[in-house]
Order: structure tokens, then sequence, then C-alpha cells
């Protein structure tokens, strides 16, 4: 049985930003930290077999190799340029998400800072032009990431659009005419626009007049059409968006969320990734044929990009970290292109369950102790993927229950919508709800659960802590804010328009974000806390911790605090990370270990 630590260890392919195939569909290049540090990779795809589990010596000897740089920070993001000169990607020095975008040039081998000394963050997201000349790159220059255009040689850099909202996502068309852009707008929706490179004009797209809830942006090979995932109904589904008429046509009206779109680059298929609860597949459509669909198994895939008659994706699920598969789309076939892991894991499969109509995922151990394990987000969801830290929890023989509370996706729009304007509200009534279904349904003592979460879960725990203080024997916060007005004024503009438009004006509504802000209720907490968070956290600043630590202690509380300076919101360093979660365990171990509470 391995412990957390070796758990922890066991590498995993980047399964937050996206990986980039050549042009020639020859090679893949991405983040990988097989080396305990984000670090890129390229493998030949000519070069796999069709063996679907690979070991690391069999990898390497197919062109599996690290990508030589003198760099430091964490690599990720990579993007080939379609004239085969480029490589280009970010770096994250010190955690803060202020990447810098590099240029690595593959035919001298020499590399580039495009943004040296910036004070000001960009995007993780960006694209060529089709000549190689130029990259469109999201900048918060102007205090919201706006658009512009980076001359690679010159390094000139002009704005192109900037709309007062955050955008996220940029791909260009391959006629290099239009550059489509992903964009927040209200509450949690996101808009997409088109703009015209030479004439600067721009539409968003529409139907009917009205603005669409609309991501995922990718441009058909012809530049012609446009394919999203869209809010259609109740769920997300795939319309294809004609530039030139401005009409839509749906290509799927299901049940669940279709995201993450993909076109082949000779048009012939187009695809994307199906989601129902907690579990995902890929489906696709060959022109003038049926929607069909293919999975590697019961988890989550993701990042699909189809190459000839394959489709290249990441998979994980709880009993494999998260790798490179390609699966073959005429039958099937799912191959393993990486093996971060040589271990063949047998842990238990969560239980997708409702309890007050409250969709979750269940563990069931094998003693009378629990733990509520919340997401952050708040627009994400639990589903059937790699986690270490729950694993650990399963070994020492404790019942994990994991809710998708209100405000989560993968429910439907009205239920992800529904912890508007009343974040630390709703969604805290469901984490607590918890309690009761594990105590009714003899999974847990009265006072044998602990409340573990990070980000919005982190503010949760301590919502949970102070609003619902008899149900807890303690909790643990990691990367939390706990006072909306503080951590709001602290954080960058782009993260202020999310509040806004999710809270309301903090000065309008100062009673209402005062009301849902754990740290003016820590009176009320009476079991011990623990605290982690990163010195450089740009979302949750480390401040409103140690301001919470310190108010703690003065009101004669239980509270540790964990400060790790060299981290940001996500950790990135393996130490800290190990250090982290072994003593985030230790913690929770020991509060459900006493009797009673202090």
């Amino acid at each position: 049985m391995l412990t957390l630590a070796q758990l922890l260890r066991i590498p995993n392919v980047d399964n937050g930003l996206r990986f980039s195939i050549s042009p020639d569909g020859n090679q893949v290049v991405f983040a990988w930290n097989k080396t305990e540090k984000w670090e890129l990779h390229a493998l030949s795809l000519r070069a796999q077999s069709a063996k679907q589990s690979p070991s690391n010596d069999e990898v390497a000897s197919s062109g599996e190799h690290l990508l030589a740089t003198t760099l430091d920070g964490s690599k990720f993001s990579p993007k080939h340029s379609s004239n085969r000169k480029h490589l280009a990607y970010v770096v994250d020095y010190d955690g803060s998400e202020s990447y810098h975008i590099i240029l690595h040039n593959l035919q001298n081998n020499s590399i580039i800072n495009l943004t040296p000394n910036s004070g000001y963050a960009h995007q993780p997201n960006f694209d060529f032009s089709p000549d190689g000349k130029q990259l469109a790159i999201l900048s918060d220059e102007s205090g919201s990431f706006a658009l512009y255009l980076l001359n690679i040689e010159t390094r000139e850099k002009n704005l192109l659009l900037d709309i007062h909202r955050p955008i996220w996502d940029v791909v260009w068309s391959a006629d290099g005419k239009c550059i489509a852009v992903e964009a927040e707008s209200k509450a949690s929706d996101r808009a997409i626009y088109v703009i015209e490179v030479e004439s600067r004009n721009w539409k968003v797209v529409s139907e009917n007049s009205e603005e669409l809830n609309a991501q995922h942006p990718v441009w058909s090979s012809d530049s012609k059409h446009l394919l999203f995932s869209c809010e259609n109904g109740e769920w997300h589904n795939i319309g294809l968006y004609d530039v030139e008429t401005e009409k839509i046509t749906w290509l799927t009206d299901s049940v669940g969320d279709d995201n993450q779109p993909t076109v082949s680059r000779s048009g012939e298929f187009v695809g994307w990734i199906h989601a129902e609860g907690s579990k995902t597949n890929f489906q696709f459509k060959k022109r003038g044929g049926k929607i069909e669909q293919v999975k590697v198994g019961d988890g989550v895939h993701s990042f699909p990009q189809i190459v000839n008659n394959e489709v290249i994706l990441i998979y994980e699920d709880v009993n494999h970290p998260p790798d490179l598969w390609k699966i073959n789309l005429e039958n099937g076939e799912a191959a393993q292109l990486t093996k971060s892991s040589e271990h063949n894991f047998s842990f238990a499969q969560p239980e997708e369950i409702f309890y007050d109509d409250v969709p979750a995922l269940l563990f069931r151990g094998k003693n009378k102790k629990a733990v509520i394990n919340i997401h952050g987000g708040p627009n994400w969801h639990f589903q059937n993927m790699w986690n270490p830290f729950v694993s650990e929890m399963l070994a020492r023989g404790w019942t994990v229950l994991q809710p998708n509370y209100r405000g989560s996706t993968g429910y439907g729009k009205k239920w992800q919508n529904a912890s508007r304007y009343d974040m630390g509200g709703v969604d805290t009534n469901d984490c607590a709800a918890g309690v009761k279904y594990l105590i009714e349904n003899n999974l847990a003592d009265k006072n044998k659960i602990a409340v573990t979460g990070r980000s919005h879960g982190g503010f949760l725990t301590m919502c949970c802590l102070t609003f619902y203080p008899d149900l807890f024997a303690g909790g643990s916060a990691v990367v939390p804010f706990m006072n909306w007005i503080k951590s709001h004024y602290e954080s960058r503009e782009d993260l202020q328009h999310w509040n806004i438009e999710n809270m309301g004006d903090p000065e309008e509504n100062k009673e209402r974000w005062m009301q849902l802000s754990p740290y003016f209720f820590l009176d009320k907490v009476n079991a011990p806390v623990q605290l982690i968070c990163g010195g450089n956290d740009p979302r949750c600043p480390a401040s409103d911790s140690i301001d919470a630590r310190d108010k703690l202690i003065e009101l004669g509380k239980e509270v540790e605090l964990l400060l790790y300076e060299d981290e940001g919101h996500s950790f990135l360093k393996m130490e800290n990370i190990i250090d982290s979660e072994v003593k985030r365990i230790e913690f929770l171990e020991k509060i459900l270990t006493v009797d009673g509470r202090p």
C-alpha cells in the first residue's frame, strides 16, 4: 500500500490547460510533472505502438523526451505555429499566475521571453497567426484581460479588442482574417466575439438578437464556421455558427453537457466531450454520418484533438492519473500514450447519490468517521477522477462525501445559477446537509465528521464551521478566502468582475457581502481549524488566512496556519504539495480520533 506522499509523487499530464499537436500530426507536446517539476515533453505519435499500456521504458523508446530549456518555473500550455518554426508556451515563475509567454525557435533551438519585465499578467491561452508572424495574446495591461496582437520579430504590441470584461481564450481562423475570443458575460456566463483583424470590427455570437452563453470556440478548417459549446435550454450543446450569415445550426440536443468541441484538420470529423454526472465520453460525427461515441473508461476525458481517424485526449479516473490516450474512431480501440504510473490500483469507485436534492459522490468507508470534501470553483463539479487525497482518506477507513452543491456545473443551468447573490448561503446549506445524510444512513457518528475543501471549497469549509458550528469536529480550509470585501479589493480586476457579477456591487450590497463572510463570524467557531495558503495567491490572498488566524487566536480558538510563501493558488512544487497534503490528513486524523470536541 502506497503512502500519501508516494501517491502524490506519481506524476500526471496537466489536465488544466491544453496540449499541442504539430501541424503534420506527428508529434504531441504537453506539460508533465514526470521529473517532479512541470516541464514540457514531446512524444512522437508516429512511433507509438498499438499497446494500451506501455511501460515507462517503452514510452521513452518510442520518442518521448523532455524539451530542454534553461528557464526556471513551471511550463504549461504549449502551442505550435502552423509554419512549424516555433513552439510557444507560458511559464509561471512563482505560482502567481502572472504568466510569461515564451517563444521556442524549433529550427535553431533558441528561447526568447516575449513578455520580459512586464508588470501585468497574461492568460495562458494564446494563438499564432496562420503565417506564424504574430501572436494573439490576452493581457491585463489595461486592467482587464484584453486582446492584443504581438509581432514576434519586433515585439510591437497593439490592442485589438477591449470589452472591459475578462477575455479567457482566443483562436485565429485559418485564413487569418478573423479571431474568435471567449469572454466573461453576466453571472457565470461566457460570450464569444468574432473580430475582423483588418477592419477591427467585431460581433458577438447571437441567436434572435440575443447574446448566447457560449464558450470553447473552434474554427472550421475553411474558416467559414465556428464550432462552440453553448447553453441551449438547460444543458450545453454544440452549435455551428456561420460567420457570414450569422445563422446557427445545432449539432446536439442531449441531456448532459456537450463541451470542448474539436474539428479534424481535414474537416471530415467534428467531436466533443459529452458529460453526464461524474462520467464523460467522446462523441463525434463524421461528415454525413450519425453521432457516435467512444471512451477509455468510466472517467473523465478532456481536451480532445482529432488527427486523421483518431482522437488524442487526456483521460483519468480514480485508478489512473491523467495521461494522454488515443482512441481509434473506427473501432473504438484505446491506446495509452503516456504512463504516469506503473501501479495497478483498485481504489473504491464513487457512488452517485442525491440527498436533499443535492447531487454528490459518495465513497463508503469502514468505520464511523467521515469527511465532507468540498470542491472549488464554484463553477466546477466532482467527477470520477484521480485524487490521491481522497484515496488516502479511504485507506484510513473514512467515508468521504463530495457534494456538488448549488453553484456547481454539470447538473443544468438552473442548478449552476442557484447560488448567485447567495454564495456562502445556499451552497453552505447543501454541504452542511450532508452531515444529516451521513448520520441517518449510519455512515458516521455525530461527532466524527470533519469538513475540508480548497479555494471556494475552503471558503465553504469556513462557512460550515461558522454558520453550522455544532455539526463538525473541525475543518481544514485550503487556499480559502473568508472576507468577501477585503479579498475582493486585494484581487485582480478580472477576478473582481466575477465577484460583482455573482455577488453584486460590494458597496451597494455591503450587508450581503458581510453576512456571507465567515471572517465576521469567527467567534462562532467551536472546533479546531487548519488554514493552508500560498503567499503568491492572486485569487484568495494569503492575508485573508493570516487575518483569520490572528482573530481566532485572539478569540481563544484552536487554529493552525500553514503558509507557503513561494506558492500561489495551485501549489506547483512537489515538496510543498506533499507537506501540505500530509499535514492536512494528519490534522483530520487528529480531530477525528479525539473523543468529542474541545
